[in-house]
């Protein structure tokens, strides 16, 4: 019963004019930023957290997690029709929709993607909504040594699932870590690493390295490909609803990735991605039905399970951020950026001292995933059209808007040359093939890791055996030691290799 009252009071809160409006801008700019070929829900995000600080804390984190969710479904509007991928959880999508869409079969590529995203984001939300209580009183029995073992385990997970070069994702982490020391020592009030200019003696900005890094630099990246690697696939979109014979392909497809989805979400550095890929994996590995076209040329349960999977993956990713305040991925690190600009730790005590803004958040899901159907099924026609714009056009403009969203954060323009530079740097991390997410997990926890280690130093008298002695904490480290030495076996390695890797 405590679960259906809880519910009742999101509900309340989430329905108000005004929260209502501020779920509808979120899902209106997720799906447009979406549909934007280059500019997923990170850069997004990173991007519009200026423009939260006047606004109530449950508003702005009710809008920016509908621009997370949104940005799932407009990434799978530019994969079908672009052959480009908005964001990284349509990669797969591209692969089957692009087909189905060059087949005269756009309309039901979109209205797979739209539907199963639908069904595998609330089912993601009744999960969040289901577990996040007992997990939240978990959360109450950890102590610094646990939470220092849990980041622990968690950026390990990072580094494991991040595509590409286990290498190069542990020098990301590295990096992170080394920029998050940026600034004044808590205890002793001297600056590190600060090179003597003043203003890094605060630190380097949360919003600065998001902006630069994701913004900034995949601007760069896309501004850096010749104009006929951008050309629209200008197909008419008719006959929108799948027939028949598509829902009994699909809806055993959006079942399975959603099953997938829900689970991996919950994983650390990205687990909607592997969703994605994993659910593609499966589906490639049941057999096909008599007259089914294959994959690879435009089959619709290729469409279907990645696009529930990532859904229902973004939906359970906010589980580790609600309930024990550690983000699974850069979006929901950006997230913590978000509450703690407001003031909001984020942990479990979110759930106790903050009720409305945790179930008003819940509940919004329930309200954004069917303002996003409402939004993305009819207006298909307006999407094709967004992405005729020029870049000539588009991109000068965001630049401007990122450039003033920087400078009113601390009205200096030391901000502005700082998110240059790191949009030159994200830059130089896509042209090496360098995953630049678990740059950013590692950023967010790294002052975490130092306060929960000398917290956890202090109370042990300096005995460094407090972390495996505990047994919540030894526990967690023996996961960590356990991930990395399987993932480090050559077979596994080279799994992990061909994983990501499109066929």
């Amino acid at each position: 019963m405590d679960l259906f009252a809880n519910l009742a009071l999101g509900f309340g809160v989430a329905f108000t004019l005004q929260n209502l409006a501020y779920a509808f801008i979120g899902c209106l700019l997720g799906t447009l930023i979406g549909v934007l070929p280059g500019i997923g829900p990170l850069a997004t995000i990173a991007m519009l957290l200026p423009a939260t600080y006047a606004l109530p804390p449950v508003a702005a984190l009710i809008m920016l997690a509908g621009i997370y969710y949104g940005a799932q479904y407009g990434g799978s509007t530019t994969a079908i029709l672009v052959n480009l991928p908005g964001e990284s959880s349509s990669v797969v999508t591209v692969i089957d929709g692009y087909q189905m869409a060059r087949n005269g079969r756009a309309g039901p590529a979109l209205a797979a993607a739209g539907l199963g995203s639908f069904f595998a984001g609330c089912v993601g939300t009744l999960i969040l909504a289901a577990f996040a209580a007992p997990l939240t009183e978990l959360a109450f029995k950890f102590g610094p040594a646990e939470y220092f073992s849990l980041m622990i385990l968690g950026l390990i997970g990072a580094v494991v699932l991040a595509s590409g070069s286990l290498l190069k994702a542990v020098a990301m982490i590295v990096l992170g870590l080394l920029l998050g020391m940026v600034g004044t020592d808590v205890n002793s009030g001297v600056a590190r690493f600060s090179l003597d200019v003043a203003e890094l003696t605060d630190g380097i900005g949360f919003i600065v390295i998001a902006m630069g890094v994701f913004g900034y630099g995949e601007i760069i990246s896309n501004l850096s490909k010749h104009e006929d690697d951008r050309e629209v696939f200008t197909a008419s979109v008719s006959g929108l609803l799948p027939t028949k014979e598509d829902f009994r392909n699909m809806i055993p497809a959006v079942l399975r990735g959603t099953a997938l989805g829900s689970l991996l979400g919950i994983l650390p550095g990205g687990g909607a991605v592997m969703a994605a890929f994993a659910a593609y994996t499966l589906e490639k590995k049941t057999a096909l039905r008599p007259g089914e076209v294959p994959f690879g040329k435009g089959n619709i349960r290729g469409v279907a399970a990645p696009e529930a999977a990532n859904n229902a993956g973004a939906q359970t990713s906010f589980i580790p951020l609600l309930t024990l305040g550690i983000p699974p991925n850069a979006v929901m690190a950006l997230m913590v950026g978000a509450m703690t600009i407001h003031n909001i730790q984020p942990g479990p005590q979110v759930m106790t001292s903050n009720p409305e803004l945790f179930w008003g958040l819940i509940a919004s899901m329930w309200i954004g995933n069917l303002m996003l159907v409402i939004l993305n099924l009819p207006l298909i026609g307006i999407w094709i059209k967004l992405l005729t714009v020029p870049y000539r056009w588009l991109f000068p403009s965001i630049v401007l808007f990122c450039a003033i969203g920087v400078y009113s954060t601390n009205n200096t323009t030391f901000d502005i040359w700082m998110v240059g530079i790191f949009g030159f740097i994200g830059y130089v991390f896509i042209k090496l093939g360098t995953e630049p997410a678990p740059l950013l997990l590692g950023f967010i926890l790294g002052p975490m890791m130092e306060e929960y280690l000398r917290r956890a130093l202090l109370l042990s008298r300096g005995d460094w055996t407090v972390f495996v002695t505990r047994p919540l904490s030894a526990s967690l480290l023996l996961a960590a030691a356990i991930l990395l030495s399987i993932v480090l076996l050559p077979s596994i390695k080279a799994k992990r290799e061909e994983a990501f890797v499109e066929d």
